[in-house]
């Protein structure tokens, strides 16, 4: 009977962790969703564009909320602009399940402490979700991006930084790229660059985006402003890669910074 239990609570921890991921069948193994995992809306049901970055959520926290709705209505607020709002979600979604089982798959809370200038706190939550994600590369660059913002920018790259299994690779081919220019293990900013560029529209807005983040984290603010302008108005985040989250990223980065496009 003791085993019988066991086995029950096993597998409804691992459909509460299936169930807070994008809808696909590897979602367990990748954590952050990236072109292979958008959540597709029709045209007319899209998110609103972040015509008031600092709107307050419509409707406060339901104590009855279940993790997976808390989760959701958290992505809805910083999709939204309300990057507050939606850190607050994602506590309550970790405080609800017991023993912080749910706590290394909480990337969304990473985003939003980066954008809050937590970054203790999000290097913090992104360590942790490598542990049960060791070959997703953006999980590792979003760690790099808040110890690097924590330390003086002239000093680069930073210590202590994490990297993939030894003999391992992200799947996605421009991640690769991307990670090799944060970790300074050879790739430049032209490389990133031209990876996009030659590659479909999903890659293109990837390597912007993270041409982006790369530029700001090393305080080139100027360059950080044009790459990220680009990556929002791109094909990519303004037309089938809309619904990514990456894509909504692209959207607060600007607004937040006052980088109109």
């Amino acid at each position: 009977m003791k085993n019988h239990h066991h086995i029950i609570t096993v597998v409804a921890y691992l459909l509460l962790c299936c169930s807070l991921l994008p809808s696909s069948t590897t979602a367990l193994l990748l954590p952050l969703p990236t072109q292979h995992h958008i959540v597709s809306r029709p045209h007319h049901n899209r998110q609103p564009t972040l015509t008031s970055l600092h709107a307050t959520s419509s409707s406060s926290i339901n104590e009855d909320d279940s993790p997976r709705t808390l989760i959701s209505k958290g992505m809805n607020s910083f999709r939204n602009g309300d990057v507050s709002t939606s850190l607050q979600y994602f506590d309550k979604a970790n405080d609800s399940v017991p023993d912080d089982k749910l706590t290394p798959y909480l990337w969304q809370r990473g985003i939003s402490y980066y954008y809050l200038e937590k970054f203790q706190e999000g290097h913090e939550q992104f360590s942790l979700d490598v542990r049960v994600n060791p070959l997703d590369v953006e999980e590792i660059v979003w760690d790099i991006a808040c110890l690097a913002r924590m330390n003086d920018s002239r000093f680069f790259p930073v210590e202590n930084q994490m990297s993939l299994p030894k003999g391992k690779k992200d799947r996605r081919k421009i991640m690769s790229t991307v990670y090799s220019l944060f970790r300074n293990d050879g790739a430049t900013e032209y490389d990133l660059r031209e990876a996009g560029h030659d590659s479909n529209i999903s890659d293109e807005f990837y390597s912007l985006f993270y041409l982006g983040l790369y530029c700001e984290i090393r305080g080139e603010t100027s360059k950080a402003e044009m790459y990220m302008k680009m990556a929002e108005r791109s094909k990519y985040a303004t037309g089938a890669g809309y619904g990514d989250y990456m894509s909504a990223c692209a959207r607060v980065h600007c607004k937040l910074r006052g980088w109109v496009v």
